[in-house]
């Protein structure tokens, strides 16, 4: 090692300090944060038409089942039940259930016993959902035009089936991972598609998902200002609580006043006027069909 004066000693010494930034700590303790980068950034789609004007909402119990019921358990339950709406899987290629009773005059004749609708559609699932059961799924670099096309799809049911221009229907996206924020973006998206193409159609847009994922990923995305966002929103949180206060996480000032479904508990078997179904509890406030 070679050798340094006192004097040389301390000149290199004063270097160093320079080179740490003049304290004499590192350069790491004095670097600028790095800016964190939103999980869900802001996207706008062209929304010329917007939602139909109608501005009638429903509050009240309400269930869904997979399979649309009899109508003679319809008009048990119309009687002797608490609840005065249902969800019906209108559409969508990947519902869980077959539906050989859901025909125009199926909900015509539940529509007379004075039954109100929550119409759903099961298509395309977030790219990192567990393909076990819905193997179908976004494709992010798709995601609005896969969105607009579902939308087509999800129209025309409700055409066939009777329900008029300002009806809502609902987009079922199961529950997802949070690790990815891009199956999050592509969630979003296919969404903000989904609400364009319903609008055009003359119809409300509405959204269904778990309030940890999907809910929580558009929740973000109202924040960021995407648009168009979907009418009214369904989230699943089953803490059996029969409000639609959004459960300590939807803030107040989304999707309120009136724009709000909470499906409060899953998979209960009920019997009213001597007829059992198995459904999912929920309560409205907000868009329904009649």
């Amino acid at each position: 090692m070679r050798y340094l004066r006192p004097a040389a000693l301390l000149a290199a010494s004063l270097v160093l300090l320079l080179a740490a930034g003049g304290t004499g700590g590192s350069a790491e303790a004095t670097a600028p944060a790095a800016a964190a980068v939103p999980r869900i950034r802001a996207v706008t789609l062209p929304d010329r038409i917007g939602p139909p004007k109608v501005r009638d909402t429903w509050s009240g119990p309400a269930f869904d089942a997979c399979s649309a019921p009899a109508l003679d358990t319809l008009r048990a339950w119309r009687g002797a039940s608490p609840y005065g709406a249902l969800g019906i899987y209108v559409s969508g290629g990947q519902r869980g259930c077959a539906q050989p009773r859901l025909t125009a005059d199926w909900v015509r004749q539940a529509r007379a016993m004075g039954w109100r609708f929550l119409p759903v559609h099961v298509g395309l699932q977030a790219p990192c959902a567990d393909p076990t059961h819905k193997p179908k799924r976004i494709d992010p670099a798709n995601a609005a035009r896969q969105g607009r096309e579902e939308a087509d799809e999800a129209a025309h049911a409700l055409r066939s089936l009777g329900f008029g221009r300002g009806a809502p229907v609902y987009l079922d996206i199961e529950s997802y991972p949070m690790r990815d924020p891009a199956c999050g973006q592509a969630v979003v998206e296919f969404t903000l598609g989904w609400t364009e193409a319903l609008h055009a159609a003359g119809y409300r847009s509405g959204f269904y998902s778990s309030l940890d994922s999907g809910v929580a990923d558009l929740a973000a995305a109202a924040r960021a200002g995407s648009s168009p966002l979907p009418d009214a929103l369904w989230y699943a949180r089953w803490d059996d609580q029969a409000d639609t206060g959004g459960s300590g996480r939807l803030a107040p000032d989304l999707w309120a006043p009136h724009q709000r479904v909470h499906q409060y508990r899953g998979n209960v078997e009920e019997s009213y006027g001597g007829a059992a179904l198995t459904v999912d509890r929920d309560q409205v406030d907000g868009p329904t069909a009649d």
